[in-house]
């Protein structure tokens, strides 16, 4: 078993009633690596200037969590299975929906990688597709979730 802990910090402006619910949400994610990120609402949940578009909102986060621990997973498959991955751009995209229940939820994330392979070894696109499948089906981070999680290579 592994802990993984975040800091998470925002405090009010001293010119900020907060009870009339007009106060920013700009904070601070603090990893226990040491990477600091400015986090936010989504300018499409609380409308600017309470939210700043500028930082990394939560629903950004989940949707490049499930990119990068898809990605994690496909480079150590790939380079198990003898192939040389040069670059890996993924272009993922997560779409909130009212789910059963009538709450908003992420209903899907669909992640587009798109592999750039160098040496002499290269994946039929049968081997890249069962690459894939088998990232997801290892990927941490999408056996957590309960939302659609698609991957359609590009």
């Amino acid at each position: 078993m592994h802990e993984y802990t975040a800091l998470i910090e925002w405090q009010r402006e001293a010119d900020e009633a907060f009870t009339d619910n007009r106060y920013h949400r700009r904070h601070r994610l603090q990893f226990d690596g040491g990477a600091e990120v400015a986090g936010s609402s989504a300018p499409a949940v609380v409308p600017l200037p309470y939210s700043d578009a500028a930082a990394v909102d939560p629903e950004e986060m989940f949707v490049a969590a499930l990119s990068s621990c898809h990605m994690l997973w496909f480079l150590s498959l790939a380079a198990q299975a003898g192939y040389r991955v040069d670059r890996y751009l993924d272009q993922a995209a997560g779409v909130m929906a009212r789910n059963a229940k009538g709450k908003l939820a992420m209903s899907r994330v669909t992640l587009r990688p798109r592999i750039e392979f160098g040496g002499a070894r290269l994946p039929s696109p049968e081997q890249l597709q069962a690459l894939h499948e088998r990232a997801h089906d290892e990927c941490f981070i999408a056996n957590s979730v309960v939302c659609e999680v698609r991957c359609e290579p590009q």
